[in-house]
């Protein structure tokens, strides 16, 4: 994969105080070389990058967030709002804008991250912009974090030597290591809580409500902030939040991730997910995980020489609100899109509960998509009579999903269902599921007809 990084390479010389010729020659490149590497003209190779390291103590790891606003395929997406529609920007116009204004790509990146997370208010409240800043430092590593992920396979292959029950290896280290026993507690003790750790005690209490899965996770979870602090320390810091809430949110999710990577090693992970076609009920029972675990680890298989097919994954409610949304490798619309169509299968496998919904969708702009959806339930008690159900969806190019299990039977060619993202920013004019009108066209009223949709619109 190219690496396209000029605007912190042109950052780091402009902190030194060098020309480019000066730091050209440190670099042991011709001026001019570097001059198309800070114009995004030139990827930048491994020797340079070596180099960077070796005689600017640069942290090399640090290229990989450091795209404003995320790169060029999240700044598209931002781009694809029907408001900037009449602009046609083209990806060559985009990629300059990138390279000579990095700061004001990220500022406009920012504002519409707010307003669009906030709903279009002027300001978003202090709660959403704390969502939106972890989410956005997860977007920039596309929710894959290297270190992290050797780390917990590192540690997942010294644990097994001991015990082949990855639960009961976790507990012992617990307790041999940091003087930590687990103990599992009735619900009426651990009322509204499923974890706590009562640092007093010594002991990692965890409620009788959870599964077996989610009881691994959540011991998993400790041992992972007590494992890897310092690296968990260090991307949070790197990653320069700000606000403590937004800070402890961004941590709360690379220590979920170190629980995935513990229980699902890398290599092992994905090698089962090549063997068996991706099929997640074998995947489940081969890794004692969770659907809604297998969906949100398969987002993050992007190590450079070993990746998995590019999911997206999403997580809704019966009202549409969305409470998990990973783009990972995908650069799917769907993810970062305002709206939802209710044709789409995230939304229909609430029909049919605990069932896998498949579904070959196609968007408005002609890609085609395989999404698979299940319904999922918290380990918790109902509370007054509520019990919580989600729909968690994931979904690959349609190209990228021959191999699949799941997509047996289905002629990836073929007849697929037309979705779009939103009845607000969808332009089909026959559906007769919309239930607004399109952003920016005219409406059209004609009293001696009435069409599928209550919504007529001029079509340009």
């Amino acid at each position: 994969m190219k690496l396209l990084v000029g605007a912190p390479i042109r950052k780091l010389r402009r902190a030194h105080g060098l020309t480019q010729s000066a730091m050209a020659e440190r670099l042991e490149i011709s001026a001019s070389y570097l001059n198309l590497i800070e114009k995004n003209q030139r990827p930048l190779t491994a020797a340079v990058m070596l180099r960077l390291a070796e005689r600017f103590d640069f942290d090399t790891r640090a290229l990989a967030v450091a795209e404003p606003g995320g790169g060029m395929d999240a700044m598209r997406r931002r781009l694809a709002d029907p408001l900037f529609a009449d602009l046609e920007i083209d990806r060559d116009e985009l990629a300059e804008w990138l390279s000579a204004a990095p700061g004001g790509a990220e500022a406009f990146a920012r504002v519409f991250d707010r307003l669009h997370e906030g709903g279009g208010a002027e300001r978003a409240d202090d709660t959403v912009d704390v969502v939106v800043a972890a989410r956005r430092e997860i977007e920039r590593w596309r929710n894959h974090f290297g270190d992290l992920d050797e780390q917990a396979e590192a540690l997942a292959d010294e644990l097994r030597l001991g015990d082949v029950d990855l639960y009961g290896a976790i507990l012992e280290r617990l307790r041999v290591r940091y003087q930590i026993t687990v103990r599992i507690l009735p619900a009426d003790v651990l009322p509204g809580t499923l974890r706590r750790l009562d640092t007093h005690a010594r002991q990692l209490q965890l409620s009788e409500m959870l599964d077996p899965a989610s009881r691994t996770f959540q011991a998993a979870f400790q041992l992972g902030l007590l494992e890897a602090k310092s690296e968990m320390d260090a991307l949070v810091a790197g990653a320069k939040l700000g606000e403590r809430p937004a800070q402890r949110m961004f941590h709360r999710h690379l220590a979920s991730y170190f629980a995935a990577a513990l229980m699902m090693p890398y290599g092992r992970f994905l090698r089962a997910c090549n063997q068996t076609g991706y099929d997640f009920e074998l995947l489940q029972r081969r890794f004692n995980a969770g659907f809604e675990m297998i969906a949100h680890r398969l987002t993050t298989l992007q190590r450079v020489g070993a990746r998995g097919l590019p999911f997206f994954m999403l997580r809704t409610d019966k009202a549409g609100v969305i409470s998990k949304r990973y783009a990972g490798a995908s650069n799917a619309p769907m993810v970062d899109a305002r709206g939802r169509c209710a044709l789409w299968g995230l939304h229909q496998a609430f029909d049919r509960p605990g069932e896998l919904v498949r579904q070959l969708a196609e968007l408005e702009d002609g890609s085609r998509w395989l999404t698979l959806a299940r319904t999922v339930r918290p380990q918790h008690r109902s509370v007054e009579g509520i019990t919580a159900t989600f729909s968690v969806g994931l979904g690959v190019a349609a190209e990228h999903a021959s191999s699949l299990a799941a997509a047996r039977g289905v002629d990836l060619k073929g007849a697929a269902v037309p979705i779009g993202l939103g009845c607000r920013e969808c332009l089909r004019p026959q559906c007769p599921q919309r239930g607004a009108p399109p952003n920016g066209r005219l409406l059209l009223f004609n009293e001696r007809e009435r069409g599928l949709s209550p919504f007529v619109f001029a079509e340009d």
